[in-house]
């Protein structure tokens, strides 16, 4: 297991899985191809690391998962729970493998580039957390270098209070945060088309340091 580490929580592209809020709009199979442009294109930013496991669901996907692996790259299942647990299984485990800085993204924010993973790297040199914003509330990434179980018990996942209840989940333990850029994660067809037209913000001021 390398000091540093990223992990990529992937779905199976199947119709109906994937993406259904884009698929309101979209359609399923329409949906589907868009998440599979999405991961593509996180993918493709990140080749350039290889300190990379692909983490997928559900449990049988390893053979949808397998075309996206690149030379040095590992794939293994998300396993039970909800999405927080999932989460924190997969940084307990590789803490419990040898790493010292584990940083996790998911595969629909598709301007996320090897740099802004190589920041959050650096960044847990100094800081317990690094978050990176998305404008829908959430985060796009977290990293840590230890493993934080409160950060993932009783969240709200996929509301627009993710990021804010996480930040106060930091601030009790209390951890030092690091916020990346803002990026937008892409559940909509406004956003589905706003990123087909290359007007996606892409980076937003935030700051710099939030801390505790």
């Amino acid at each position: 297991m390398p000091a540093h580490q990223l992990i990529v929580f992937v779905k199976a592209p199947r119709p109906g899985f994937v993406k259904t809020r884009l698929a309101r709009g979209l359609g399923l199979d329409a949906a589907c191809q868009a998440y599979r442009q999405m991961a593509d294109a996180v993918l493709q930013r990140i080749g350039s690391l290889s300190e990379v496991e692909l983490r997928f669901s559900p449990d049988d996907a390893e053979p949808e998962i397998r075309p996206w692996l690149r030379p040095g790259w590992t794939a293994r299942p998300q396993g039970d729970g909800d999405l927080g647990q999932r989460m924190q299984a997969a940084f307990a485990e590789a803490f419990a493998g040898g790493a010292d800085r584990v940083a996790l993204i998911g595969s629909d924010c598709p301007e996320i580039t090897s740099g802004d993973i190589r920041q959050a790297w650096r960044e847990l040199a100094t800081y317990d957390v690094v978050l990176g914003p998305a404008t829908d509330g959430g985060y796009w990434l977290i990293g840590l270098k230890a493993p934080q179980p409160a950060l993932f018990e009783n969240i709200s996942w996929g509301s627009e209070t993710v990021l804010a209840e996480t930040l106060q989940r930091a601030k009790a333990a209390p951890l030092r945060v690091q916020l990346l850029r803002i990026l937008m994660d892409i559940d909509t067809q406004p956003q589905w088309r706003q990123w087909q037209a290359g007007t996606s913000p892409g980076s937003l001021p935030f700051g710099r340091g939030a801390s505790n």
